[in-house]
């Protein structure tokens, strides 16, 4: 059992599978691509185009700008997780002035987003959808995680009755419909994509809260729990992370200022169970893993935002405008998330690694080894 918590422990740590000797284990081997590189890059748009008006309609959302870079002060940078192991780059702009501008480039525009629906006007039930871009400079590179980082990054305007697991269930379901009418799309468009090897999308999502998922598999750490649920059921969404759970750990680490991980939900599903947040995830017939598409959920309260933050020791951030505009009513009441593009074109693509799907560096030990597996990243 000591080594068993041991590997939870470790599991909570930043994202990517850590050594090249596993990365090598995992790709698969007689691996090729359904598609060639020109018609991947169509299929690319084609589902892109889709999401975006798909998403859009279902949630009744509207495409804006989104910043690449946010100054150091705003405190609108997101921090993906709580031990702070995952930094922004930071670099001064603004040649010419007496105190250059403190600015970093986004890892994610999660806090920015709930600023812009106040920004763009959004009203109850209505909201805004990125094509966000990021640069994450602490993640280990492997064939699913990359530095460059690019979301469908979304965000609507909710009310406090809304703030339950029912509101959050409706909100994902809709997304998942037009994730499974995206690989319809470039099924159609590419029959060849329809291989009996590689199923389609389940019709209907799976949901599980990280407290029923512990209880069913108890010993094991968290992604070994996600892989188990994932070869029972095709796709599932997983409710309630960044909570301490029974064992003591969460299910992961979660950042203590958008995301609500708290809130007490035991009214609704009949057992002790907190938070109002989630990830999707579905299982990869390619390499055959456990394969996040989006994490979202519903966002602090000004009341939640203070108690996560005690929770995490960074009540100091309360200081910050961002959090100021939540403690004075600045901003609405949302609902958000991030869907990973390259990771969701990897999936509909049946695609082995992103860098099929996406431009960015890779080590050269990676590259190697995906050639010597017939897996042809792009540069």
């Amino acid at each position: 059992m000591a080594e068993n918590l041991t590997d939870k422990k470790a599991d909570l740590a930043g994202p990517g599978v850590s050594t090249y000797e596993e990365v090598e284990k995992i790709l698969p081997s007689g691996y090729e691509s359904l598609l060639d590189r020109k018609d991947t890059q169509k299929a690319i748009y084609a589902a892109k185009d889709y999401i975006e008006k798909n998403l859009c309609k279902e949630l009744n959302l509207f495409m804006v700008q989104v910043p690449l870079i946010v100054s150091k002060q705003s405190g609108v940078n997101d921090y993906l997780d709580r031990d702070g192991s995952r930094t922004p780059i930071d670099f001064p702009c603004g040649l010419g002035l007496p105190k250059r501008i403190e600015a970093q480039v986004v890892q994610a525009a999660t806090k920015w987003k709930r600023m812009a629906l106040a920004q763009f006007g959004c009203n109850v039930g209505e909201g805004i959808c990125t094509d966000m871009r990021a640069v994450r400079k602490d993640y280990f590179l492997d064939h699913d995680h990359s530095s460059y980082v690019d979301q469908w990054d979304w965000e609507r305007v909710m009310t406090p009755e809304q703030r339950n697991v029912k509101f959050l269930k409706e909100i994902v379901n809709r997304i998942w419909k037009v994730l499974v009418g995206a690989e319809q799309c470039v099924q159609e468009m590419f029959p060849k994509l329809k291989d009996k090897r590689f199923p389609s999308l389940p019709k209907e999502l799976t949901f599980i809260h990280a407290e029923e998922l512990l209880a069913k598999y108890p010993d094991l750490p968290r992604k070994q729990r996600e892989t188990r649920i994932l070869q029972e059921v095709p796709a599932v969404f997983i409710i309630g992370i960044g909570w301490v759970l029974k064992d003591g750990y969460p299910h992961e680490m979660r950042a203590a200022d958008y995301d609500d991980w708290v809130t007490d939900t035991s009214k609704e599903t009949g057992k002790d169970t907190h938070g109002v947040n989630g990830d999707i995830l579905v299982w990869n017939h390619v390499t055959h893993r456990r394969h996040e598409l989006t994490s979202m959920g519903i966002r602090v309260t000004k009341e939640t935002l203070k108690e996560q933050l005690k929770i995490t020791k960074q009540e100091d951030f309360l200081k910050l405008p961002y959090h100021q505009a939540i403690l004075n009513d600045k901003i609405p009441l949302s609902v958000g998330g991030g869907i990973g593009q390259a990771r969701t074109y990897m999936a509909l693509l049946r695609k082995a690694h992103l860098g099929e799907v996406t431009v960015t560096v890779w080590p050269d030990q990676l590259k190697k080894i995906c050639a010597a597996k017939n897996i042809h990243v792009l540069e």
